[in-house]
């Protein structure tokens, strides 16, 4: 099964109220077959690293599933 991992940025109303309330008016998520997984993130480089998290354990249930 092919599973898409991508990063999207949310910006204004679209960013979650608490961080909002912190001044970002621009914030970060994960999509999983164009689905949100997750929490939204300050920085791109935090949705980057959760995207390769995604990744390595989509990987490693696909090596899994050829056993």
């Amino acid at each position: 099964m092919q599973c898409r991992v991508d990063v999207a940025v949310m910006i204004g109303s679209g960013v979650p109220a608490g961080l909002r309330a912190l001044g970002q008016s621009v914030c970060w998520v994960v999509l999983l077959n164009g689905e949100r997984r997750g929490t939204a993130f300050a920085s791109r480089n935090e949705a980057e690293q959760c995207k390769a998290a995604w990744l390595a354990q989509l990987q490693a249930e696909c090596a899994d599933s050829l056993h």
